[in-house]
C-alpha cells in the first residue's frame, strides 16, 4: 500500500497529481483499476505456471510437451493456492482507505510484473513487486496505520483459514508440489504464501506496511 508521497519518494521526485473519482463506494471498482487488477492477476498467473515447472529447466526433466501442458494446467491451480495472498491483501487496504473517506486504488507495476515473469521463467523462483493500491486522502497517522495494517491482518485470516481445512483434513492430494524435499498439497503453499506475504510486508522499512504501523504505534505492531 502505497501514498502518493511513497511515489514521490520512489520515482521522479515530483508529486503525482491525485486522480479521485469522487465515489467513496467501498467496494467499488474503477475501469483503469480492474485493467491494472487484471494485467498483474494474469501475469501473476503466469509466473506462478512458471514456478510450477521450475521454470525452463523444467523442459529437460519433463520433456517439451509434457512442460507445455503442465504450465497450462499449473496456473488456474497456483493462482488459486496463492492468488487469494496477494488480492485480498490489496483489497483489504482500499476497503479500509475507503472506510476512511480516501480515494483509493490499485495500480500494477509494469516493471515489477515483468521482472517476477522472467525470473520465474528462467528459474523457477517467483518474487514479484505485482502492484499496489494508492492512497489520496486526509488521514490521522492512526487511520493510516490501521490502512496499512489491513493488508496483513488479511493475510492472517487467510493463514488461519488455510490450518482450519488442513485441520479438518481437507488437504489436496491430486496436486501437489516439492516443498523442502517432500510433496505437499496446496493448502501447505496457501498457509506459507500468506505467512511470507504478510510477514514480508510487516517489515519495517521504505514503503512496506510495517514502517506506516510501527510509525503508528510500536506495541500495535511487535503485538502483529
Amino acid at each position: 500500500m502505497f501514498s502518493i508521497d511513497d511515489l514521490q519518494n520512489m520515482f521522479t521526485g515530483k508529486k503525482a497529481a491525485p486522480q479521485p473519482t469522487g465515489n467513496k463506494k467501498i467496494w467499488e471498482f474503477s475501469d483503469i483499476e480492474k485493467q491494472h487488477l487484471g494485467l498483474a492477476t494474469a501475469a501473476f498467473t503466469l509466473a506462478l505456471g512458471f514456478m510450477a515447472v521450475r521454470g525452463l529447466s523444467g523442459i529437460s526433466t519433463l520433456g517439451m510437451n509434457t512442460w507445455i501442458v503442465t504450465l497450462l494446467l499449473a496456473m488456474p491451480v497456483m493462482l488459486f493456492a496463492v492468488g487469494p495472498a496477494f488480492i485480498l491483501h490489496e483489497i483489504g487496504h482500499k476497503i479500509v482507505a475507503k472506510k476512511y473517506g480516501c480515494w483509493a486504488e490499485f495500480r500494477a507495476s509494469p516493471g515489477g510484473l515483468r521482472f517476477g515473469v522472467f525470473l520465474a521463467a528462467l528459474t523457477g523462483i517467483l518474487f514479484m513487486a505485482p502492484g499496489a493500491v494508492m492512497v489520496v486522502g486526509h488521514t490521522t497517522k492512526q487511520q493510516f496505520g490501521k490502512i496499512a495494517l489491513a493488508g496483513p491482518l488479511s493475510n492472517i485470516m487467510l493463514w488461519g483459514i488455510g490450518i482450519g481445512l488442513i485441520a479438518l483434513g481437507l488437504e489436496t492430494t491430486e496436486f501437489t508440489f516439492n516443498f523442502g524435499g517432500n510433496q505437499r498439497g496446496l493448502l501447505y503453499l496457501w498457509c506459507w504464501t500468506n505467512v511470507g506475504f504478510g510477514a514480508f510486508n510487516m517489515l519495517p522499512f521504505g514503503p512496506l506496511d510495517g514502517r506506516k504501523v510501527k510509525t503508528w504505534s510500536n506495541a500495535v505492531y511487535w503485538t502483529w
